[in-house]
């Protein structure tokens, strides 16, 4: 008897999946935020990431122990689910060569990521990537480091399609508020906020190019924060326009009450689950064939838009029903 072909062994090819990871990202600067937030995840679960931040988190003269303590939190009991990245500094910074050789070397071989921030053209990416895939291979880290990289100004907006087809990239974040800042006046404080940035022509079109290429080149695309801290439903209001409106994958947060806002307002439609699992366990009965459900036709194209919801709920931590969590997440 044959055991039934894994939704991906049958719909890619050789080809890689589109990224799973959860649908929130937390930033913490400081040890005791960041052990706040590891407790949170485990208490809550596995459904977001936690960005311990070099860039705005180390006091000034003290950038390296700084990441020495990030090293050190990473490797403690505290991180359970291996679900912390770090943001390093910007290519303009000195530290951030240093920050590369003690954070690679101390956590390489488990953070979940590195985000690059402020890259101001794909050419300096480039060369912070070259950099940490030498110093990963001299310190005998054999798997790809996945890197998110922040869009935030005029030169990485125009380079974007290059930025998302560059090696290791996983996730493209967009950046608000450094991007408004960039213009000078041009584009009004208000558009921090919403609704101006979803509505002003310029963010409008900046959010959209970031989401085509991440998805074009199979990146997550994610959005910038909610200023608002007091206020949780604005987040979740903020999220759902993300997700709907613009096709955003990911939000950050900055506070521990958006996160939970985040997770649900980006989290997969529960019908949409319903079905997607009804009809992956259907397929995988017909060996991937084209089946007939609920008077539809169903293949391989359909097969995979479902496969990434179920793998997108996964993540988030959304009960999916039970045959189909046999059957697909053992």
């Amino acid at each position: 008897m044959t055991h039934p072909v894994h939704p991906n062994d049958a719909l890619f090819g050789g080809e890689r999946p589109f990224p799973a990871v959860p649908v929130c990202e937390h930033f913490a600067g400081t040890e005791k935020l960041i052990l706040k937030a590891m407790s949170l995840q485990d208490s809550i679960g596995p459904v977001f990431d936690i960005t311990c931040d070099c860039e705005d988190g180390a006091p000034a003269g003290k950038e390296r122990e700084h990441a020495e303590m990030i090293v050190r939190v990473q490797r403690s009991e505290a991180n359970k689910h291996r679900m912390a990245g770090v943001r390093i500094h910007d290519w303009t910074h000195p530290a951030w060569r240093q920050d590369v050789d003690i954070l690679v070397e101390g956590v390489g071989d488990l953070t979940a990521y590195i985000t690059i921030p402020k890259t101001t053209d794909v050419g300096r990416l480039h060369e912070m990537v070259e950099y940490i895939q030498r110093v990963a291979a001299r310190c005998g880290v054999r798997r790809e480091i996945p890197l998110h990289v922040l869009i935030e100004t005029h030169g990485a907006l125009r380079d974007v399609w290059a930025i998302a087809g560059t090696d290791w990239v996983q996730v493209l974040d967009f950046g608000l508020m450094d991007f408004v800042s960039g213009h000078h006046g041009a584009i009004p404080a208000s558009a921090m906020r919403s609704p101006g940035q979803f509505e002003h022509r310029l963010l409008a079109r900046a959010k959209t190019e970031v989401v085509a290429a991440a998805l074009a080149n199979g990146r997550v695309p994610a959005h910038n924060v909610t200023l608002d801290l007091k206020n949780p439903y604005n987040t979740y209001l903020d999220a759902r326009r993300a997700r709907h409106e613009f096709g955003f994958l990911r939000m950050w947060s900055i506070y521990p009450a958006q996160i939970r806002p985040i997770v649900d307002a980006m989290a997969p439609d529960h019908s949409e689950i319903a079905d997607g699992a009804a009809i992956l366990l259907a397929a995988q009965q017909a060996d991937w064939g084209p089946i007939q459900y609920a008077g539809e036709l169903h293949d391989r194209a359909t097969y995979r838009y479902f496969w990434d919801l179920l793998r997108r709920a996964h993540a988030a931590g959304v009960a999916l029903p039970a045959a189909a969590e046999r059957a697909f997440f053992p």
